[in-house]
């Protein structure tokens, strides 16, 4: 059995964070190595992968998701606008085995990101 992730351990609290918005379906707490003044995570609690091993039936989740995203942009003030990223595996960035939502704002986004 695969050692629980990072953010696995965060979801159970056995590795403290700052939360920002919970529910059943997912939790949002403030990033630890910020890239910009305001830097949340988001991610579900049911395990997954990453965006490329979503299925179908994980459409509503997704969907649950990305609204909980726009309804934090609004409480964090990100009216000016925001940035948010889902990096998929090791080329595109993922450094964590479990699918999350970097949500970021509070200064101007540049392009290419990286």
């Amino acid at each position: 059995m695969a050692q629980p992730t990072i953010f696995q351990r965060i979801i159970e609290r056995e590795i403290p964070a700052d939360i920002v918005y919970e529910d059943d379906e997912c939790l949002a707490f403030r990033d630890i190595a910020p890239q910009a003044p305001v830097h949340v995570l988001v991610i579900p609690k049911r395990p997954i992968k990453s965006w490329a091993t979503l299925d179908d039936g994980d459409a509503a989740l997704v969907a649950h998701i990305v609204l909980v995203i726009r309804n934090l942009a609004v409480e964090l003030q990100l009216e000016d606008g925001y940035r948010v990223v889902c990096n998929s595996g090791d080329d595109g960035g993922q450094t964590v085995d479990h699918l999350h939502f970097h949500l970021m704002g509070g200064r101007p986004m540049r392009w290419p990101p990286g």
